[in-house]
């Protein structure tokens, strides 16, 4: 059911806009088996196979597949509040295993396919995951990081044999019943973690509610020009263990009873996303302006057929001219929207109702409250630069970070979340993004922190000490550099560079390696020791000017 009004202009939607959020709500009984009950043999899931194949599944099917799957956790000993790792990337497993989660009350952790050992294992770690899901291509990082996992007792294996730690997962799945009684969870009862990026150290698992899920709707439905319409269908090339693509699509899409496709690209390629398009009539898409600037490239678009109806962007800005180009090429005007994992889809456009400036972010979408703040919490004057907040308490707030209280009062300064980011506001509402004063990295659409990144690094053992920095990239916004210093009797060479660059992307992520690196005698540090990161990027834009 839709939560705003359909109206002709913002004012008019914002005014009508009255959250309504149940004290007991479950979000895998709101994504999937409430359209099993009123329209059962709806499509609600299309996978289109790497060789071609297509395989649909109704929403009665995901109901009893999501069914089989929470007694199968359940009979292996997946409790209320377990964790619960998710290792896949966009297939019917993926799904399904979200919904069980939550059915049972259990918490969901997404994790990105291409992450290392070591990523994996700080967030299995510190989560206490008890069980994993994931394929035989990922078995030997997580048997080479599990003696550091004292907490998880069992791997699902959607495409392998039973072994020592390890479960057919659809052997099992035959084996259970498809009927389960859905645990009666509250609003705020945790629901799913993603761990976020930040700048010094670990990434943080925001932790969020069932209540996200009703947090999120406004936005996809205004960003989506008044979402569910007939004929949409939605698909992102964004992986379902980011939150862009989880809740911005995926579960966007569920909760309105609008299908999605899923698609496993090895990488992100125009053309194939084109074709992917035109074949199966997707009418909705969540891209980063960095997959529409590549797209850009693409000889002929029109030929292909494409038939949006929508196309929203975010995780980096987009300018005047992706923005005439996405009119004059594809048909649609692309709604820019913001938010973060710990407060997501709180700044939006949708420009069946408003103005799509260049450069905007767009207004504060109904049901939030977002402002411009100085240093003490005070909203500051329309064109004036400050952080970028939000007003607690709002359904779409992560509850708290995991396992991080320091954290979690940091992100806070009176009853404003702190993004983190610096913006202005204008007379007319609209959201501009002027930087970050957290030293995240934006490249292709990916929010980076340094801080893991640098962890890393140190442990190669040629390196004594490590700082990684964003600089600016025509096509992806930012890419990473890093400046090393070198353990003594190590000296800075070509081949040296490219085992730096292996070492980083085989351990963390092929997102986060660094496709710059300096070798210096040594880094600006702060009294306490700290790397000045601001020094290294101010230093990187002189010597380019």
């Amino acid at each position: 059911m839709p939560l705003l009004t359909e109206a002709g202009s913002f004012k008019a939607v914002r005014d009508a806009f009255t959250w309504d959020v149940p004290d007991r709500i479950n979000m895998g009984w709101q994504v999937c088996d409430r359209h099993a009950e009123e329209m059962p043999t709806r499509t609600g899931l299309i996978v289109a196979e790497a060789d071609g194949g297509q395989r649909d599944y109704s929403w009665s099917e995901l109901a009893q597949l999501s069914n089989q799957m929470a007694n199968v956790l359940e009979a292996k000993g997946l409790k209320r509040g377990d964790r619960f790792g998710i290792l896949l990337s966009q297939c019917v497993e993926a799904a399904i295993s979200h919904v069980a989660a939550w059915k049972m009350g259990a918490i969901s952790i997404p994790l990105f396919a291409l992450f290392g050992e070591e990523a994996l294992a700080f967030r299995l770690k510190d989560s206490g995951a008890k069980m994993i899901i994931t394929e035989d291509i990922h078995l030997a990082k997580i048997e080479a990081i599990r003696d550091q996992l004292p907490d998880l007792e069992l791997v699902l294996l959607i495409d392998g044999k039973d072994g020592a730690d390890s479960v057919d997962f659809w052997r099992a799945m035959d084996q259970a019943k498809d009927a389960f009684q859905i645990v009666d969870t509250a609003a705020t009862d945790p629901s799913y973690i993603i761990y976020t990026s930040g700048t010094t150290g670990n990434p943080k698992g925001a932790l969020q509610g069932h209540r996200s899920l009703i947090g999120h709707t406004p936005a996809i439905e205004f960003f989506h020009d008044f979402m569910p319409q007939p004929g949409d269908l939605m698909w992102t090339p964004a992986d379902w263990a980011w939150i862009g693509g989880l809740m911005n699509c995926l579960m966007g899409a569920w909760y309105h009873g609008v299908p999605v496709l899923a698609h496993r690209a090895r990488k992100y390629d125009p053309e194939q996303a084109l074709r992917l398009m035109a074949d199966y009539n997707v009418r909705n898409t969540f891209m980063p302006p960095t997959a529409l600037k590549m797209m850009r490239a693409v000889a002929d678009i029109p030929s292909y057929g494409v038939n949006l109806r929508t196309v929203a962007c975010a995780g980096e800005p987009m300018g005047v001219e992706l923005l005439d180009w996405g009119r004059s090429t594809l048909g649609v005007s692309f709604n820019e929207f913001y938010g973060q994992t710990e407060c997501n889809l709180v700044v939006a456009n949708c420009q069946k109702i408003m103005e799509v400036k260049p450069g905007s972010m767009g207004r504060a979408v109904p049901g939030h409250t977002v402002a411009v703040i100085d240093a003490e919490g005070n909203e500051v004057d329309p064109g004036t630069v400050g952080q970028i907040a939000v007003k607690a308490p709002d359904p779409v707030m992560m509850l708290e970070y995991w396992n991080n209280p320091a954290a979690t009062k940091a992100k806070y300064l009176g009853d404003w979340l702190l993004t983190g980011d610096q913006g202005t506001m204008d007379d007319e509402g609209y959201f501009r993004f002027v930087g970050r004063d957290d030293d995240v990295i934006t490249s292709a659409g990916y929010r980076i922190g340094p801080g893991e990144i640098e962890d890393c690094l140190t442990k190669h053992p040629a390196v004594e000490l490590a700082a990684a920095i964003g600089v600016p990239d025509a096509v992806r916004t930012e890419v990473i550099k890093v400046f090393v210093k070198l353990m003594p009797g190590h000296n800075g060479s070509p081949d040296l560079e490219e085992d730096i660059r292996a070492f980083v992307k085989t351990r963390l992520s092929p997102h986060e390696y660094p496709r710059q690196i300096a070798f210096v005698d040594a880094l600006p540090l702060t009294s306490t020791g700290k790397i000045r990161r601001k020094d290294l990027r101010d230093a990187e834009q002189a010597a380019g000017s």
